[in-house]
Formats: C-alpha cells, sequence, structure tokens
C-alpha cells in the first residue's frame, strides 16, 4: 500500500531518496542517518547509501534488524524492496558473528598445545563453521591465528592488526577482550563554576555521549565497551565530552590534537573545569616535550621524522606511561602512520571526538576497528533548536568570472581550472560588501590560497594567520578577536580545526580543499558557538565553472545535518 505523504522511497539498489518537501522530512532524516550515509543533497530529494559501515555503526550502536525495518516501514512511501531487509540483516548479522575473548578462555582453549602455552593469548571465537573456513583460508592472517576449539588464538600484540585485516574482508569484530585500567589520576570535573569563575554545567547529551563509549560505572569492566567515536557538531562541547570520559575513568590519558593552539585549549579547559594542576598536565610538541599523568600531544610532532625511510622517533609517546585512555581529538584527521601504532594499543581505552566521521582517504572502517564504532550523535538541527549551537543561515553566492580570465581558464588543466575559479578577483569586492552589510558580527574569512588571502587581509586591514605565522602570533591574534580588539581576521586552513573563537557570528569562505565535506564541517563549526544571534556562513563560488562541482559535494554535508541553503547569484 502506497503512502503519498511519506518522505522516503527505498529502493534495492541499497539507496533512499528522501523527498525533502515531504511532511515528515526532518524526522526521517534523523531517524535514517543511524544507519545509513548522505551520497547527493540536490534541491528536492536527497539520496542516502546504506553501506556496511554504516550498519556495522548502527549494529554497535545497539540498533537491531527490526528497529531498522520499523524506521524504513513507518516512513517510506511504497513497500520495501523484495529481500532487502534480508540484505540489511545478514549485513549486521555479521556484526557479533567473530568476537574477541578474554586472555583466560584462550588460554585454556589451547592448554593441550605446547607451543602456544603460556603466551599472551586471546580468542577469535567464531562459532559458525563456514565463518571459521572462509576465515582460515585467509593468507594474509596465517602468521597471526592458530586454530582452536571454538576459533582462534592470537597474541596479545595482534590484536588491532587482525581486527584490521578481517573488516578489510567484511567481518568486524565485536571487541569483547578486556582493557589495562592504566595508572590511577585522581580528578574530578568542578561543576558548577570553573577555575576561571565562569559557570558551566555537563549537558545531558555530553554525560549520554560519555556513557555511551564507557558505559554508566566507566570503573566497572563493561565488555565490548572501554572504546568508539563520539561524533557532536564543533561548538557543542566535544572537549567537556573527553573530560567528562577522564573524570569517570580517573586515569592517565593521552590527548592526541591538531595543533600548538588545540593543546592550550585542552590545557585552558581542564585547569578551568577539573581539579587537575599545572603540575598534572603536560605538552608534548616541538617546542615541548614532557609528559606527565594528562599529557596533550601533536598528531604532526608524533608523524615527525628526519627523512622518509627513518623511523617516527615519537611514537615512544604511546609507550612513555601507563595510559589508561587515549583521546583521539578530530579522529577524523587520524594519520595514517598513527594507525600502526593503534594497532598496537587496542589494550587501552580509546575515545574519538569528531563533527564528521567522513574522511578523504576512505579510511573510515579503519577508525571503526581501531579506534572503535561510533557510539554517539546528535543531528546538527536538534542540538541547534534547544539552543546549544548557534542557528546558521547559509548562503552559497555565485560570481561571474571576469572575461579577462575565461580564455586562461579554458585553456587549463583541471587542477589549474580550480585554482583560477578560486582565486576569481572579484570575491574581493564581494568580501568587503558582504562585510559592509555586517558590521555588527565577528568575521572569519577563509581560504586555501595564500596570494589571495594576502590581498583580502591588506584591503580589510584585518590580521592575517597562515601556516607561516608563529603560534605565539596566531594566540595573540585570536586573543584579540576572542577580546574584541579585532572584529575580522582573515585565515588560511591552518584554522579549519580545533579553533575556539565564541563569538564569530559570521564566516565567508573564499576558496576550499576541492569540495571536502570534511572542511565544510569544521569550517560551519567556527561559528556555532551558542549565542543570542543568528550566525551566518557565506561560501564564494566562480559560476560555470569547476567550482560550482566542488560546491555541490560540500553541500552533501549541509543537507546531511538539516541544514537549508540558498544559492544566490551575485550581479
Amino acid at each position: 500500500m502506497a503512502h503519498p505523504e511519506n518522505p522516503l522511497i527505498v529502493q534495492s539498489d541499497k539507496t533512499i531518496l528522501l523527498d525533502v518537501h515531504a511532511p515528515l522530512a526532518d524526522e526521517a532524516r534523523t531517524a535514517i542517518i543511524a544507519f545509513s550515509e548522505l551520497e547527493k543533497s540536490p534541491e528536492h530529494i536527497h539520496t542516502y547509501t546504506v553501506t556496511p559501515l554504516s550498519l556495522w555503526n548502527a549494529a554497535a550502536a545497539g540498533w537491531t534488524v527490526a528497529q531498522v525495518e520499523a524506521v524504513l516501514r513507518q516512513f517510506s512511501r511504497y513497500e520495501l524492496p523484495a529481500g532487502i531487509l534480508k540484505n540489511f540483516a545478514e549485513t549486521m548479522r555479521r556484526f557479533g558473528k567473530i568476537t574477541l575473548s578474554a586472555r583466560d578462555e584462550a588460554a585454556a582453549a589451547v592448554r593441550e598445545n605446547d607451543e602456544n602455552s603460556g603466551l599472551g593469548l586471546l580468542l577469535l571465537r567464531i562459532e559458525d563453521s563456514e565463518v571459521f573456513t572462509e576465515i582460515d583460508a585467509l593468507k594474509s592472517l596465517k602468521k597471526y591465528l592458530f586454530p582452536v576449539d571454538g576459533g582462534f588464538a592470537l597474541k596479545l600484540e595482534n590484536r588491532g592488526t587482525v581486527k584490521w585485516e578481517l573488516i578489510k574482508h567484511g567481518w568486524p569484530v565485536h571487541d569483547r577482550a578486556p582493557l589495562a585500567d592504566g595508572e590511577n589520576l585522581d580528578m574530578d570535573l568542578r561543576e558548577g563554576t570553573g577555575a576561571s569563575g565562569r559557570p558551566w554545567t555537563l549537558r545531558d547529551y555530553q554525560k549520554e555521549a560519555a556513557e555511551a563509549v564507557f558505559g554508566k560505572n566507566a570503573r566497572i569492566s563493561n565488555l565490548g565497551l572501554g572504546f568508539g567515536v563520539i561524533a557532536l557538531p564543533c561548538g557543542s562541547g566535544k572537549t567537556i565530552v573527553g573530560m567528562a570520559a577522564m573524570a569517570m575513568l580517573k586515569t592517565n590519558t593521552l590527548i592526541l590534537t591538531t595543533n600548538v593552539a588545540a593543546i592550550h585549549q585542552w590545557r585552558d579547559e581542564l585547569l578551568d573545569k577539573t581539579t587537575l594542576t599545572k603540575e598534572q598536565i603536560a605538552e608534548y610538541s616541538g617546542a615541548k616535550k614532557a609528559t606527565a599523568g594528562v599529557t596533550i600531544a601533536t598528531y604532526q610532532i608524533l608523524t615527525w621524522r628526519p627523512e622518509k625511510s627513518a623511523s617516527f622517533p615519537h611514537f615512544e609517546l604511546f609507550r612513555a606511561r601507563p595510559w589508561g585512555l587515549i583521546i583521539y581529538d578530530e579522529v577524523h584527521l587520524l594519520p595514517a602512520p598513527v594507525f600502526r601504532v593503534t594497532a598496537e594499543l587496542q589494550t587501552v581505552r580509546r575515545l574519538g571526538l569528531t563533527a564528521t566521521l567522513i574522511r578523504e582517504d576512505g579510511e573510515e572502517d579503519s577508525v571503526f576497528c581501531l579506534v572503535g564504532p561510533k557510539r554517539y550523535d546528535v543531528p546538527w538541527k536538534e542540538l541547534e533548536a534547544k539552543g546549544w549551537i548557534a542557528e546558521a543561515i547559509c548562503m552559497e553566492i555565485r560570481l561571474n568570472m571576469p572575461d579577462a580570465l575565461k580564455i586562461a581558464y579554458f585553456s587549463a588543466s583541471k587542477r589549474e581550472k580550480y585554482r583560477i575559479a578560486s582565486e576569481n578577483p572579484a570575491k574581493i569586492d564581494t568580501v568587503i560588501d558582504l562585510i559592509a552589510h555586517h558590521p555588527d558580527d565577528h568575521i572569519i574569512v577563509i581560504g586555501q590560497y595564500l596570494d589571495q588571502l594576502t590581498i583580502l587581509a591588506e584591503k580589510l586591514s584585518a590580521p592575517l594567520i597562515t601556516g607561516k605565522t608563529s603560534n605565539r602570533k596566531r594566540e595573540i591574534i585570536y586573543d584579540d578577536f576572542r577580546k574584541g580588539k579585532t572584529s575580522i581576521i582573515v585565515v588560511s586552513k591552518v584554522a579549519n580545526f580545533a579553533i575556539d573563537l565564541p563569538d564569530a557570528s559570521m564566516a565567508i569562505q573564499v576558496s576550499g580543499s576541492f569540495g571536502s565535506r570534511q572542511e565544510e564541517a569544521q569550517r560551519l563549526g567556527r561559528i556555532l558557538r551558542p549565542k543570542k544571534k543568528s550566525s551566518f556562513f557565506y561560501t564564494l563560488v566562480s559560476r560555470y565553472t569547476i567550482e560550482e562541482d566542488f560546491a555541490a559535494n560540500r553541500q552533501k554535508f549541509l543537507a546531511e545535518q538539516g541544514y537549508k541553503y540558498t544559492i544566490k547569484n551575485w550581479e
């Protein structure tokens, strides 16, 4: 029976079409993002795809096949395609077919095997004989696994490597093996009033997020928990979720983040909102290399090496102390070399924080198995409706290319076309016009190309932050912006991540990284700190150029989060 007022059309190719004009469109979008991924988002019909990874994330978060079916039947306009629910069920049931069990079970399973007795072992439990045969045939795992009753035994140090290999072959592992507690670190949250005297409180969703990863009593072993990813909007307090987890676990913690400014933000928040002292917090960066009960490091220092063929000398930080928790800030940026170490660190509790799990290298499945599955997320618009993040008005402004540049544009390579379109000189005057219409806003002008940003900074008499700006100068500029000494700053992509500018209420994006949805999330997030007024997010795009194609990809992110954006031709 057809229900023409319903918003979803479920198709046999595992895509779901969402009619954004249907009465229940917002409710349906919120329901399906738990087990699907947005692919296309033009004006009227959005396309979502149900993938194995999206279903495994749902299963890890506690979703059942029956719940997925109930959502699809509730919102579907037509009868569901024959066989599609069976396919979803088979995929979701793969999560749980293979489990990792405690070492004592593995030791018991090999007690009669002299060659392996006495080793630190885990049991890869596989009760299905067909699955066992398939895994036994994988050549890439021969050196890590040996058959025992109930599955395979493996050494503790191969825990992550085996999980990584198995997910590449379509088998997510439900890891229920115990985790190390690490060295004790006594700390609590200063709820009510921080050390700075500013009032604050742990929000319900922040507490729920931490508990979704570690359980309501984190200090009691919760098999199958203790690791995972939290996806929350920029400005919604992901750092506080991390601090809540630390207060629950009370253990030595290593925090990895994107840059030195982010290190200092974490330090300041910890000192303000927890009982930790300065002596209990250390910085590990290019400038300082200390460790303490809480150590905050950058991804850059960890992946530095003297030459391409050399090893990574700072990986020793992962073994410097008996860590009980590792927090991966902006986990979607986790560098590929660090995946090697996260494969070794499977006995340590892990928390990934991100606004979006989209990775430009397509390694979302590596985050799933090595850091953890997505345990908790909240739609951006839901937090906006409750006042926890600012309302954002999003607009794409399309500009004509000057005639003088058109010949050069049409004869250029694809990459050169993108740069020519991105640096369209008409954008300079448009930025000036937009700023003139927003005299009371705190404004960030952000882009990709330094020549363009230098011109803008000069025209606007605004400070410029690029990769060449020293950390000290960056912090002075950011501090002046926070205090209102300057209301406009011009920044390159170095400001995409982990920068707390609570008063920023307008962003103008003049150029970006080839349509990166990840970048769109971070740039929008710069203006979402809660405030009494709406925030504005403008993107400038050259009309009839390749830049329009890349802009369409970025718009997927806005649509995925429920934002409506308008397109305006600027004359």
